[in-house]
């Protein structure tokens, strides 16, 4: 590989990097603020599993994202550079005021714009566009109702339980329920950068005639994304943890076990979904168990502002950098 080649493999490892960083909340701010684990436990909880997560999960994911959503024929290297600029200046936008956004649709949204520019609507693949976008609503909408049902189920299973022996067997249950979202976590984050890295080496003709996925970029990936999860987005921490619902350990084991299971099988069908989106989708619906009102809605409300302008904002600012990359 040549330099250049070789800075941009740095360059979507610097991103999947800002990805742990940025997700940390997702995988540790119910363990958090339940107190079943200190913040510095939980990252390294967290990161272990984000990394070993490639021995549970195959290559789906990184696949789509390699071939499912843009032409790999159009794909060159300042596509790529550009991709990763949109994502990451998006990441860090939103770390700073502490919005626990999609990093997954960031990369998606940095994608599509230096394509639509470069070629038009004819380079997307609209199938796994589509896809990727119906499962921006249905990974929330099932993160909330798997939170809730499983709320229901453990609340009436315990109510007749005392609340001492209930918090003391569900904190232990939170390191089994983080662990697992932690493994869904690096299984489907993780290998977003893996596509991207993937079609970067396709298209230089690095990998020969077929696309596939190199051993050392599934290992690199899973190290980049469990750094940055080590190094712990904590202002989106207090977002989760904190300020959309008070959690208890049993409400933390609902939603991380919940989120888990949305993962695992979206994972299994190779769909591109966001953990973020899943994990926020969970706490609301074991916060909303309880009462309505033990949900800040405002706050869920601007966090949802957030989704919605994910893919458009960071399509623009990589449309915007293509554009001068070029000149």
């Amino acid at each position: 590989m040549d330099l250049g080649l070789v800075a941009l493999v740095f360059l979507a490892l610097t991103f999947d990097f800002l990805n742990g960083f940025h997700d940390a909340a997702n995988s540790i701010a119910t363990v958090v603020s339940t107190r079943v684990l200190s913040p510095r436990l939980a990252v390294v909880w967290a990161a272990f599993f984000n990394f070993i997560a490639f021995l549970v999960f195959e290559l789906h994911v990184a696949t789509t994202i390699g071939k499912g959503i843009v032409d790999p024929a159009i794909v060159d290297r300042q596509v790529i550079a550009a991709t990763l600029i949109g994502a990451c200046v998006w990441d860090i936008v939103t770390w700073y005021w502490g919005l626990p956004t999609s990093s997954s649709h960031a990369l998606m949204g940095g994608f599509i714009g230096p394509a639509l520019i470069k070629a038009g609507t004819g380079s997307l693949v609209w199938q796994g566009v589509i896809k990727t976008t119906v499962f921006m609503v249905v990974a929330p909408v099932l993160g909330l109702i798997l939170g809730l049902l499983l709320g229901a189920i453990v609340y009436r299973t315990f109510q007749h339980r005392a609340p001492g022996h209930v918090d003391s067997l569900f904190r232990k249950g939170q390191l089994l329920s983080a662990a697992l979202y932690s493994l869904g976590h690096g299984g489907n984050d993780a290998q977003k950068t893996m596509g991207i890295i993937a079609v970067l080496l396709f298209s230089a003709g690095v990998l020969g005639r077929e696309f596939y996925v190199p051993l050392w970029v599934v290992l690199s990936c899973h190290a980049a994304i469990a750094l940055g999860t080590l190094f712990g987005g904590w202002r989106i921490v207090k977002t989760m943890g904190q300020k959309i619902v008070k959690l208890k350990p049993v409400d933390g084991f609902c939603a991380e076990t919940g989120g888990a299971v949305t993962l695992f099988a979206t994972g299994a069908l190779g769909i591109p979904v966001s953990t973020t989106h899943t994990i926020t989708g969970a706490i609301v619906g074991i916060g909303s168990l309880r009462r309505l009102t033990a949900v800040r809605w405002g706050v869920a409300g601007r966090i949802v502002w957030a989704w919605i302008f994910t893919i458009p904002a960071s399509a623009a600012i990589s449309a915007l950098s293509y554009w001068l990359i070029n000149r």
